[in-house]
């Protein structure tokens, strides 16, 4: 056995199986296609499933992959051990129907014992205990001695996942610690204390499960098999933990250097660098499969890795954002294997530069309102701090637990693990909740998701809208039917279609479907899960027959609009690339016949002169007429063309290039107006942000962005009615009120300062002495902030000693201020927490310095409650 690079042993894998006519495929995107049971993928067969249930035809019988995966369901558990991470590659070499047990359990010890020549009486074999068919085969046709294969039960040998497609699997495992291991209990007992460590799982998948131990056996059983790439690298580089492997140990050594550890000298330290290099490794991933931070679903899986990664920064010191300075290393480590990560490097920078960033300023709010917990809990006399405290802490402002507890125990608090254990658990149950109950695929379990693999339809509606063709299946939602009778609403399927089914953000064409003695209202078109085009029909005379010809027709004016507003998303990508930067990428898109959004990766919202030189541009390749022109080339030769690609879409061999003139290349399978004039107008009506480091832009083309500027010139000369001026001086007209109104206001808050001023006197008449300190607390209406501060300084400036608190009414709002004298600080009194529980009883908030506070209120209501218990709250906090 001798030492191997990770990507030495991912090259060698895949080159193997090719050899035995596997066809190899790149690493699906992280984002899962069609399948609803899963946020992210997670293992090496997950974006394969459509091939596995026969609902989507495989490019070939036989396949090779190394998968990007990520699973976080350990997450605690990373970096405290040797091999929990959330990143992984998963080696995998998959049969649809093709080969069996027979192949691929000689072909996997000819791999590891010829290929990486693994010492052979180091490897173990586990069987399913009733699959005699595995062991004859192990037995029979390779070297491996019986005595080191060993039968176990369901729980580890056999794979299940509810419902579905599943079997018996035989695991291979390596005695990294050259243990003696005579029987099976011996052997769990190695495995168990990872002396023994499995790399390689072959599964079976030859029965088809109800989730209720029932199976039936598959016509066509299936090969899944998945061997960790970090795992194998541990031996065949003999060390000891995923964090020294070649390809991660250079992180991790990058990441000491940035942070000024040295590796190996403190285990607490050691903890902090190996979460810090698996995080970051993760999110950098994430992002380049165009997943974007949020607080829900797979962007809140990114968002905490990132949070946790930065939060271990700081405990290795780091103040300042640094997680940035990692992605270069990760790039490095990973583009032999993952080549989109250089050209993406940047944008995944920029991205976690803004979210660390956000982090820090977060984790500081999030310690003040620690703080206060803390300080409730130790006025109350408690030694506990609330556990719905800490969680609301952790699920909110991502503030780590174990931070949580650190500083709590100072104070000599314990935080109540059992309530936030039960707050977490029940977020996991709201979450499992929400996640919609469907099948193994997480596709709704209808028969347009059940229609045979080989059927499949051809779109012929690039250049037309009208075309004859046959029925091929028809279904309801509850069965495939023969027949759909007038009133009736179902899915049709044809041989071939003009339709555009729903597809890369422009929306699927509607029209009709026409016989003779039928008219059915195709009122959608969309791909079901196998990705097969399905006509959303509801019949409205007639019947319609499985097997007759039918002419489709679709509605043209609405292709047509749609059509305008789909070029146009090519030509503001380019626009925006030309103004803002290279940085720019489509991060989405929606296209119907009444306009577009477009969203794209940009940090800062676009300037009205920004916007304004994007829509000139567009408007102006409009107004050059360019040819549309769609040219069919290998992926490779299109990127060489500089054809604009979508984050996240994984493409064929051949794709599609739309060219818009020389003006803008990309690779597209929607359909396009002949030339950019027939777009007609362009207007951007709204610029927003959507995510971190994402914009969006919605736009008008033709009629629709006619109609537009129509209504604003209506408006517009209303405006100039109400004005009574002309249409040219309506600024003029309106800086000119807006002057004469600030006078106004000028003289009315003069008036209300004299008002208040006068008042004086009277405020003083309400002073009283608590525990031998003078305190004025008073309402006054009709007063604003500035003017309550203003007064409130004066009246304190007259009891010469004391503490005035005055609260106010004005405008529908609450207003309170508080403030002391230098000489009674001394002796508790403090005037943000004065004002704090003041403020409370009307159910606002606020606080401040002890001798100036602030706050504001809701509930007027409970204005003359909240300043007769000034008093009370004062003599609590006098020493």
């Amino acid at each position: 056995m001798n030492y191997m690079k990770t990507s030495e042993i991912r090259e060698s894998y895949l080159s193997f199986f090719e050899s035995k006519g596997h066809l190899r495929m790149k690493s699906f995107s992280l984002v899962p296609k069609n399948d609803k049971s899963l946020l992210l993928i997670n293992a090496g067969m997950a974006p394969l499933k459509p091939y596995f249930t026969g609902v989507e035809e495989p490019p070939r019988r036989r396949v090779t992959t190394c998968q990007k995966c990520i699973r976080t369901g350990d997450i605690e558990n990373v970096g405290k051990t040797s091999r929990h991470g959330t990143f992984f590659e998963m080696l995998g070499n998959f049969s649809f129907g093709d080969y069996f047990k027979n192949e691929v359990i000689p072909w996997a010890w000819e791999y590891i014992t010829e290929v990486l020549k693994l010492p052979k009486d180091k490897l173990f074999v586990t069987i399913y205990l009733d699959d005699d068919e595995a062991y004859d085969i192990w037995t029979s046709k390779t070297d491996i001695k019986p005595s080191q294969i060993f039968r176990l039960g369901k729980e580890d040998n056999f794979w299940e996942h509810g419902s579905g497609p599943c079997g018996p699997c035989t695991e291979i495992h390596y005695n990294k610690a050259g243990v003696k291991v005579n029987n099976v209990d011996e052997f769990v007992i190695a495995s168990d204390n990872d002396e023994i460590i499995e790399f390689w799982n072959l599964v079976f998948t030859q029965f088809d499960g109800d989730g209720e131990g029932n199976y039936e056996r598959l016509a066509n059983p299936n090969i899944d098999t998945g061997m960790g790439l970090e795992r194998m690298a541990t031996i065949m580089q003999n060390v000891d933990n995923i964090f020294e492997i070649d390809i991660v140990r250079n992180i991790l050594d990058g990441i000491c250097k940035i942070v000024g550890k040295e590796y190996g000298k403190n285990d607490k330290d050691d903890v902090s660098l190996r979460i810090i290099t698996d995080h970051v490794k993760s999110v950098s991933m994430m992002l380049c499969d165009g997943i974007q931070p949020s607080n829900e679903g797979r962007g809140y899986v990114l968002r905490r890795l990132l949070r946790r990664a930065a939060r271990h920064g700081r405990v290795l010191g780091m103040k300042d954002e640094f997680l940035y300075k990692v992605v270069d290393l990760v790039v490095e480590s990973y583009k032999e294997g993952y080549p989109e990560l250089v050209e993406k490097a940047d944008y995944i920078r920029k991205m976690i530069t803004i979210e660390e960033k956000k982090f820090n300023e977060t984790i500081d709010t999030g310690m003040d309102i620690l703080k206060d917990y803390m300080d409730k809990a130790v006025s109350e006399g408690k030694t506990i701090l609330d556990g719905k405290d800490a969680f609301k802490l952790y699920d909110t402002y991502g503030f780590p637990l174990e931070l949580t507890e650190e500083i709590v125990e100072e104070k000599g608090l314990k935080v109540d693990m059992e309530q936030f254990n039960k707050a977490m658990q029940e977020q996991r149950e709201r979450a499992r909740g929400a996640r919609e109950k469907t099948s193994y695929m997480g596709a709704d379990e209808v028969p347009m998701n059940k229609v045979d693999a080989s059927l499949s339809t051809v779109f012929d509606g690039y250049d037309k809208t009208e075309l004859t063709s046959i029925v091929t299946v028809m279904a309801t939602d509850e069965d495939f039917t023969k027949t759909l009778t007038a009133g009736q609403s179902g899915y049709v399927f044809t041989e071939v279609t003009p339709f555009y089914a729903e597809m890369g953000g422009q929306v699927g064409d509607t029209g009709m479907i026409i016989t003779d003695n039928c008219k059915a209202k195709v009122t959608n078109c969309k791909k079901n899960v196998g990705g097969k085009i399905t006509h959303f029909v509801t019949v409205t005379e007639g019947t319609l027959n499985e097997g007759e010809s039918v002419k489709l027709i679709v509605d043209e004016k609405r292709r047509k609009d749609i059509c305008k507003n789909h070029t146009a998303t090519h030509m503001v990508q380019e626009a925006l690339r030309e103004v803002l930067g290279e940085h720019v990428h489509q991060s989405g898109s929606y296209v119907d016949e009444n306009g577009m959004r477009f969203d794209f990766t940009h940090f800062s919202a676009l300037t009205e002169e920004e916007i304004k030189r994007v829509e000139e541009i567009v408007n102006s390749n409009i107004m050059d007429v360019y040819n549309v022109e769609t040219k069919v080339m290998n992926i490779e030769e299109a990127k060489k063309t500089g054809a604009m690609a979508l984050f996240d879409d994984k493409y064929s061999d051949d794709v599609r290039v739309v060219c818009v003139g020389d003006y803008s290349k990309e690779l597209c399978g929607g359909t396009h107006v002949k030339n950019s004039g027939e777009i007609g107008l362009f207007k951007i009506i709204s610029e927003s942000g959507v995510a971190a480091g994402v914009r969006r832009i919605e736009a008008l083309t033709g009629f629709g962005a006619m109609n537009f500027v129509n209504s604003k010139e209506k408006e517009l000369k209303s405006i100039s009615s109400s004005l009574r001026c002309a249409d040219g001086d309506i600024v003029k007209k309106i800086e000119q009120q807006l002057n004469e109104l600030k006078m106004k206001d000028k003289e009315i808050l003069e008036l209300k300062n004299k008002i208040a001023s006068g008042s004086e006197n009277d405020i003083l008449n309400n002073i009283k002495e608590v525990e031998g300190i003078k305190v004025l607390a008073a309402r006054v209406d009709d007063v604003d902030g500035n003017a309550l501060r203003d007064l409130c300084d004066k009246l304190r400036n007259k009891i010469g000693s004391g503490v005035v608190v005055l609260g106010g009414a004005a405008h529908g709002k609450v207003s309170f201020v508080s403030m002391a004298t230098k000489d009674i600080l001394s002796k508790g009194i403090h005037c943000g927490k004065i004002i704090k529980d003041v403020a409370a009883i009307t159910g606002g908030g606020g606080g401040g310095r002890p001798d100036m506070a602030q706050a504001g209120g809701k509930d007027i209501a409970k204005l003359d409650e909240a300043v007769s218990k000034v008093d009370e709250i004062v003599k609590k906090l006098i020493k």
